[in-house]
């Protein structure tokens, strides 16, 4: 034993407990599988320990949040890793390596949390831009020396702290968004598959914008020439400002929020579409009855919902949700057109999301072939050993 490992606290799997998941690489260990003593209990979140086996060997250095499901996250396999500047340095390298290598403008998705190596932390990069989502204890704590690797690996110049969402919740964190470092004059511009998207980084959703649908919105443009498309959920302009980049006669993009409809209009007139380009926002399904009943007819319908399925306890009414909208939406696709549909929760399998589409479409009235089924972005790599790091499903189908 080490002189590091000897100072740190140590953490116990139960005999039931599966040590060979963690030494496969599975980076999660949940609460009825650790043993909680009243010195594990007394763990400060976010605290460093040694995993052990049932039988006292050594598994990883992870890091301990009692308050949370989730109670112990793997940082590294190595029981002495220090977690130390050059130990982000290392990670953030990583992951800029596979990014410059895919893209040619600094604008995607840098660190995709327990797939890159850093549990639990999301890195969204907007050319000298970042905006980190610190949504586990260890990460909240370590932020400042996290922020620093990042200048210091990137060039960062401005670094945003959007600390909301669920997953924080989770892990007893409080929510709020701060500028660390650097200056935001307002939404900043970015180029994606020919148009251009404005992404709020201090008051959007989320990061401000969502990456992981680019080659899925890169598809749907190849069926937008001279189409009439709709655009469900679109957010800042989602798959619209993409469509009309491939050829769209018209998108009509729908939102409830009127913030992210202003954005979409402004990346509609900064990509030159905006004589192409308009807007309605309102509920999703009444806005999709409303359409039915005025008789819309579109070539191309996009529904890219937020997660009706964000854990399995809401599985059965997010399957439901994503039927009704697809019931909703194929009566409004023109004969020989075209319906995507889309989910980003990870609780909902392809397989149970595809289910609900199809009975869907075929409560709408209409059949279709399934004609491509599209995933996150590369910038969203999948940790083979956890299902949860491969959450979206596209499936396009010609109605």
């Amino acid at each position: 034993m080490t002189e590091l490992h000897a100072t740190r606290p140590v953490v116990r799997l139960k005999p039931k407990a599966e040590a060979r998941a963690i030494r496969h690489g599975f980076p999660w260990v949940y609460a009825d599988e650790l043993v909680t003593d009243r010195r594990t209990q007394a763990l400060v979140p976010g605290t460093l320990a040694v995993l052990e086996d049932a039988d006292r060997r050594p598994q990883a250095l992870v890091t301990v949040n009692t308050q949370s499901k989730i109670i112990a996250r793997v940082l590294d396999g190595n029981p002495d890793a220090q977690i130390d500047a050059a130990w982000f340095e290392a990670r953030l390298r990583r992951a800029l390596d596979l990014r410059e290598r895919l893209f040619d403008a600094p604008f995607y998705r840098l660190v995709h949390a327990e797939s890159d190596g850093l549990p639990g932390v999301i890195i969204d990069r907007f050319g000298d831009t970042a905006v980190i989502q610190p949504n586990a204890a260890w990460a909240e704590a370590h932020l400042d020396v996290l922020a620093d690797a990042l200048k210091s690996v990137a060039g960062i110049a401005s670094i945003v702290k959007n600390g909301t969402g669920r997953s924080r919740g989770l892990e007893g964190l409080t929510e709020e968004t701060v500028l660390l470092s650097g200056a935001v004059a307002g939404p900043i511009p970015v180029p994606m598959n020919g148009a251009t998207y404005m992404a709020d980084v201090m008051g959007g959703q989320k990061t401000g914008l969502f990456y992981d649908q680019r080659p899925n919105h890169a598809f749907a443009a190849r069926l937008a020439k001279d189409a009439r498309v709709l655009d469900v959920f679109t957010h800042v302009g989602g798959f619209a400002l993409a469509a009309l980049a491939g050829g769209a006669s018209s998108a009509l993009a729908v939102d409830a929020s009127g913030p992210a409809l202003s954005l979409a209009t402004q990346g509609a007139e900064a990509s030159g579409f905006a004589d192409r380009f308009d807007t309605r926002q309102g509920d999703a399904f009444a806005v999709l009855e409303a359409l039915g009943q005025e008789g819309a007819e579109f070539d191309l319908v996009i529904c890219d919902p937020p997660a009706f399925a964000p854990a399995k306890p809401a599985l059965e009414a997010g399957l439901r949700a994503y039927e009704r909208i697809a019931r909703l939406a194929a009566p409004l696709v023109a004969p020989g057109g075209y319906l995507v549909l889309c989910s980003c929760s990870h609780a909902a399998d392809l397989s149970a999301f595809r289910n609900a589409s199809a009975r869907g479409i075929g409560r709408g009235g209409r059949r279709g072939q399934l004609i491509h089924t599209g995933f996150a972005g590369a910038d969203h790599p999948i940790l083979p050993q956890l299902a949860e790091s491969g959450y979206l499903k596209s499936l396009f189908f010609r109605l």
